[in-house]
């Protein structure tokens, strides 16, 4: 693309880094925001900052949020005895979208891949078992991506909380292999939630 002003070919590449942005639909977006009045540029630069600079990890779950505990693990309304372990944000939106489940989240921010270079000491996984230990809970639900990566954290999580003693679930597989929780349906992710089964090792 030939541009006639350098700061729209800047804002036009730094809007195509997104994912499943291209170099048209940025700079689509780059015209609209030309037209718009300023203070809407201006908000979503605020917006945009806040992003980096306010959001924290919950202390408890390990998910984003904008205080020190979220508004999921501070609420007196979950079942604090389950724990759903989840791959991240969108995850638990995708479950909250159900309105299937009602205990609390762990966040493991990503998944074991070691061609990847992610092992379990780069995600929370030693973030959960100490919460455990701290507040036990009667039931863990794995309720993971379904492919490699999904599963083989799955066995990992099981062994390292086979000697709490705490019974394991995982979603029912009303969800496709290799499929990605946020893409699933929400009647099909609260059916694999309210039916999910026992997890062995």
């Amino acid at each position: 693309m030939n541009f006639s002003s350098k700061t729209v070919e800047n804002a036009v590449q730094a809007l195509s880094g997104f994912p499943g942005i291209g170099n048209r639909s940025a700079l689509r977006m780059v015209m609209h925001l030309l037209k718009r009045p300023r203070e809407e540029a201006e908000n979503l630069a605020h917006v945009l900052n806040k992003l980096k600079t306010e959001l924290m990890q919950c202390d408890i779950c390990c998910n984003i949020s904008d205080t020190p505990v979220c508004n999921i693990c501070s609420s007196h309304n979950r079942n604090r005895q389950i724990i759903c372990v989840v791959e991240d944000m969108q995850d638990v939106i995708a479950i909250e979208n159900t309105a299937q489940f009602n205990g609390l989240y762990h966040v493991l921010g990503g998944l074991i891949s070691p061609l990847d270079g992610i092992g379990p000491e780069s995600l929370t996984i030693e973030n959960l078992v100490k919460r455990i230990e701290e507040n036990p809970a009667e039931e863990v639900v794995i309720a993971l991506n379904a492919n490699i990566e999904g599963d083989t954290t799955a066995f990992y999580l099981a062994r390292k909380l086979q000697r709490f003693n705490i019974k394991m679930t995982t979603i029912s597989k009303g969800i496709s292999v290799g499929s990605e929780l946020e893409y699933t349906d929400e009647i099909t992710l609260g059916r694999s939630l309210t039916g999910r089964i026992p997890y062995t090792v």
